[in-house]
This record gives structure tokens, C-alpha cells and sequence, in this order.
């Protein structure tokens, strides 16, 4: 992908948090949250960023948007770098850039109606207000699948596939180039989880925008993602289009986690999962590669040598030194 084409480009993203102990509250350890993430996306583009609870995706996801301040790193937004700008000097870019949460109900205003929550973007940016504010919010409603008249209506007089449909429409209002969605559809039943899925494809279609789409739910993400980057202790272990790399995976982990996905068919064939013991603890990370405390193919090298993203195959990137020599992790 050439920098032209990149809306977003994220380089060495890093987020470290303090551990505090004692009456003084004084640093004794340190989190390593997200350690050196690297990826970019296109305009238009849906990259999905998948792995284990825990293993930083969320952290990347506000820190791209400045709710939480990355200790070190790049974020561009159209060649801008808006890493070292100011509340002030980045409130212009908060027009482009949108989040979903996971919890629909939780990120809404319980004494807000959904209108007036939908709206609320318009009068803070000063885009519109009175009957131009209420024909933009009721064009809105419509666009998520939602009824001009449940403007009146609060969060709780709503479904939770509603509630969500309410938060996509509040990120639509400012007509974003980028929108981050963390997780949205985990807290829904999964007959209402395709609902949504596909109304963010139809969105995308109509609009253009970009999503960097966060799930450890793979079949969710093959069903959006035009790419994907799988994430393991704070760091991207691999990172390809969607059929590439659900059909061929190379990093041990990639394999470990296609390998837990539940089948219809017991006959058909499956990877064999390949991850021994628990997940390290970010306050104290291995050295080297940090999923060698659980591969199975694990050599003296991944113990000291910390895997740069290197490419294996056309669009295709992995961390693993076995891809050094033999191009996959078999």
C-alpha cells in the first residue's frame, strides 16, 4: 500500500501504563499494552485486528484516536501526523475520525433522548442546529435502519441491536473518513450481529469511508475485512487479506487461533492447535518473540530475537523467524 493511498498509517504505536504500589504510589512496574504496532489503511478499506482479550487491540484502537495518549509512536492521518498536535490543534481531525463501542448501552446518555444523542455532534462541531439539525438527525435514523419518530424515544425504550444502531448513527453524523469499531456487535445476539455487520458494509459501500474493525470473533471479521492483523501481547504477529490468510495462515498463532474456531462438520479438516500453557503477563513480557513460551516449534533464537514483521508472500507479513528460512510455520 503506497502512502497516496493510506488514509491512516500507524508507526512503532507504543502504550505503556505505570504500576503504582505503596502510600506513595510510586512506579513499580510497567504494562506493556501495545508495543510497536505498525499498519496502515486505505481509504475505503476495512482492516481487521483480531487476538486473545488482553492482547492490546482495544488500547490501539483509542490511542489511534487520541482518547488515550500513546507514550510513543506516529499516527497520520492523510500524511498529518497528529501524534504531537494539541486538544485544540486536533479538534479539526475529530470531524474525520469516529468510534462504535462495544457496550451500546454504556456509551449512551441515559437522560439524552436518541435524538438529541445523534444530534449532539452537530451542535458541538457547530454543523447545524434547530430544523436543519432535526431533518439531518431523522436522515440519519433512516439511514441505520431506525424510525424518524423514535427520535423522541430514550436509551432504554430501545433494543440492544437499536441502542447500537443509534451509536453507528452518532458516528455517522459528522461524516467521518475513518471509523473505529471496537467490538460491536459482541454484546448482541447473534440472530442481530449479521444485522448490524451488514449495515456497516452498506454504510461503507454508500460513503466510502474507512473501518479498522476490532473482534476476536474470526467469522465476523472474515464476513467484513478486506484485511486482517492478528495481535498477540501488545504487538502484530501477522498481517494479510482476509482469504490469504484464513487459507494461509503462517504465524503459529494465526494457526492456533483458526484452529479453535468451532466447525459444523467434525469430518472436515482442521488445523491442529499448536499453543501450550497461558497467556505471559504484559507487566512482565518474554524476551525475543513473545510467543515462544507457547510455541511448540519455539528454537534457541525466538528466546533473544524479537521478529520484525518481514513479508512471506505477496501483501503478506509475519513475525516469526521461522519464516526466515523455510516461509512458514510448519
Amino acid at each position: 500500500m503506497t502512502e497516496v493511498s493510506a488514509l491512516l498509517e500507524v508507526t512503532d504505536l507504543v502504550k505503556h501504563y505505570p504500576v503504582r504500589a505503596g502510600v506513595l504510589r510510586r512506579a513499580v512496574g510497567t504494562v506493556h499494552a501495545v508495543d510497536g504496532v505498525s499498519f496502515s489503511l486505505a481509504r475505503g478499506e476495512t482492516l481487521g485486528l483480531v487476538g486473545e482479550s488482553g492482547c492490546g487491540k482495544s488500547t490501539v484502537a483509542r490511542s489511534v484516536l487520541r482518547l488515550i495518549e500513546p507514550t510513543s509512536g506516529h499516527v497520520r492521518i492523510d500524511g498529518t501526523d497528529i501524534s504531537p498536535l494539541s486538544k485544540t490543534a486536533l479538534r479539526p481531525y475529530r470531524r474525520s475520525m469516529q468510534i462504535v463501542f462495544q457496550d451500546p448501552f454504556a456509551s449512551l446518555n441515559p437522560r439524552m433522548t436518541a435524538g438529541d444523542i445523534v444530534g449532539e455532534p452537530l451542535t458541538v462541531h457547530g454543523l447545524a442546529s434547530g430544523k436543519a439539525k432535526q431533518e439531518r438527525v431523522a436522515q440519519l435514523f433512516q439511514q441505520v435502519g431506525l424510525r424518524p419518530d423514535q427520535m423522541k424515544n430514550y436509551p432504554h425504550q430501545f433494543s440492544g441491536g437499536q441502542r447500537q444502531r443509534i451509536c453507528i448513527a452518532r458516528a455517522l453524523a459528522l461524516q467521518p473518513r475513518l471509523i473505529v469499531c471496537d467490538e460491536p456487535v459482541s454484546a448482541l445476539d447473534v440472530s442481530i450481529q449479521a444485522q448490524v455487520i451488514n449495515l456497516l458494509i452498506d454504510l461503507q459501500r454508500e460513503h466510502g469511508f474507512s473501518y479498522l474493525f476490532i473482534a476476536h470473533d474470526l467469522a465476523v471479521v472474515a464476513h467484513i475485512s478486506h484485511r486482517v492483523a492478528v495481535m498477540y501481547l501488545g504487538r502484530i504477529v501477522e498481517i494479510a487479506e482476509k482469504a490469504e490468510l484464513f487459507n494461509n495462515p503462517r504465524h503459529p498463532y494465526t494457526q492456533a487461533l483458526l484452529a479453535s474456531v468451532p466447525v459444523a462438520n467434525p469430518k472436515l479438516k482442521r488445523l491442529t492447535p499448536m499453543v501450550d500453557g497461558d497467556v505471559p503477563s504484559p507487566v512482565n513480557p518474554p524476551s525475543g518473540c513473545a510467543f515462544h513460551t507457547r510455541c511448540r516449534f519455539a528454537m534457541e533464537r525466538c528466546r533473544n530475537e524479537r521478529p520484525a514483521l518481514r513479508k512471506a508472500a505477496a501483501g503478506h507479513q509475519v513475525a516469526c523467524l521461522l519464516n526466515d528460512n523455510t516461509g512458514r510455520a510448519v
